[in-house]
């Protein structure tokens, strides 16, 4: 079938909208009509050749729509659902079956592949040019900067008709790693601190999760006030501005933010997370929690980074883990930020500004200028 899609040739290329074939979905596949798909941070740093996504192909991870067709032996889904498409995983490894998809051992040919993890038709990609070239798919198992997307039925979470399925796509990834790191991962005790570095949509997320949890002190650190203002408003308790650092958040001259989180927490904080990617922020979110604190990294760092950690005061029972995508499965963690949402208890929609996929370029430097936290692509059909 023919298809409208967001093309990347090469290594740092442009997007290019142009008219695709998709293939017809087969055993254990399902064919969503994509209404709309999130912009994450992760699509770019793919262009860029952070994660090994071969080209040409088509990006975008965070699409929601509408089921338009099933392959064979579906039966977790049917036409006319509203869904979310969640992360590809094999279902059969350790941590598949452990509950923990996210972390499915072979992840990187899920998210990177470029084509299709399952299935008799395996490797292969499900896209191509009129004239009959492959273009890569399958991003995340699914490449939603387009029309229409193929996918691994099991992946797909469905939503309530009534839900605003436009909104949905970013809780596929940035807005529920975000969320479902406070919630997941971290689980946060009785009267405990947390802070958050880097309060872009993941970090703002992250805030939001985190009022719905027992924490009395959440704390937000970044370089913009207007997202300090808006973590605020989400539930942070106090806030940290970096802006008058010198050269980059927290480094130089101007507010030392490890120090502002020790001052407000009458020492260190229980919790921190890292949302920035920024390699000298990393250090700051790991020196902010002391002794039995849990220092999370969730920001995507270029390819290849590295940081140092101060032994001594790791050693002293300090934990420093990553998470992916919130952790946990899809549906229940997808599920319930649909209700809180239609609760008025995560508004997330506050975030989100929408695009025409054609003017994705817009979209993009919007973002790169901070003018937008999430930018979301409408497709119109």
């Amino acid at each position: 079938m023919k298809v409208t899609a967001a093309v990347v040739d090469e290594l740092g290329g442009p997007f290019r909208v142009e008219e695709l074939e998709l293939d017809e979905p087969g055993p254990g596949e399902a064919l969503v009509k994509i209404v709309a798909s999130g912009i994450c941070h992760t699509d770019e740093i793919t262009r860029h050749g952070d994660l090994p996504m071969p080209f040409p192909c088509v990006l975008g991870h965070e699409g929601a729509g509408v089921v338009e067709a099933v392959g064979d032996g579906v039966t977790a889904v049917r036409p006319g659902d509203h869904v979310v498409i969640g992360w590809p995983s094999c279902g059969a490894c350790r941590n598949c079956r452990d509950g923990e998809p996210r972390y499915c051992a072979r992840l990187g040919e899920a998210l990177c592949g470029g084509g299709r993890l399952l299935g008799p038709r395996a490797g292969e990609p499900a896209l191509r040019r009129p004239g009959g070239t492959p273009v890569h798919s399958h991003f995340f198992g699914q490449s939603s900067f387009s029309t229409y997307a193929l996918t691994w039925a099991d992946a797909l979470v469905v939503v309530p008709r009534d839900a605003p399925l436009e909104l949905l796509g970013p809780l596929a990834c940035g807005i529920s790693t975000g969320a479902g790191a406070v919630l997941n991962t971290l689980k946060p005790r009785l009267g405990s601190s947390l802070v958050v570095y880097g309060v872009g949509a993941v970090g703002l997320a992250a805030v939001m999760a985190a009022r719905l949890s027992p924490a009395t002190k959440i704390i937000a650190v970044d370089r913009h006030p207007s997202r300090l203002a808006l973590a605020e408003e989400f539930g942070a308790t106090h806030t940290i501005d970096v802006s008058e650092s010198v050269s980059g958040v927290g480094s130089g001259g101007g507010v030392d933010p490890v120090a502002e989180v020790h001052r407000i927490c009458g020492g260190p904080a229980d919790y921190a997370l890292e949302c920035t990617g920024v390699i000298s922020v990393v250090r700051q979110a790991a020196d902010s929690v002391g002794m039995l604190g849990t220092c999370v990294l969730i920001g995507g760092a270029p390819a290849g980074a590295e940081f140092g950690l101060d032994h001594l005061t790791t050693l002293w029972g300090k934990r420093i883990i990553g998470t992916l995508g919130g952790s946990g499965r899809s549906e229940p963690l997808i599920g319930t930020l649909v209700e809180l949402h239609r609760q008025g208890r995560f508004p997330f929609d506050r975030l989100v500004r929408f695009y025409d996929l054609a003017d994705i370029g817009r979209a993009l430097d919007d973002s790169h200028r901070g003018d937008v936290l999430k930018p979301v692509l409408r497709m119109n059909h």
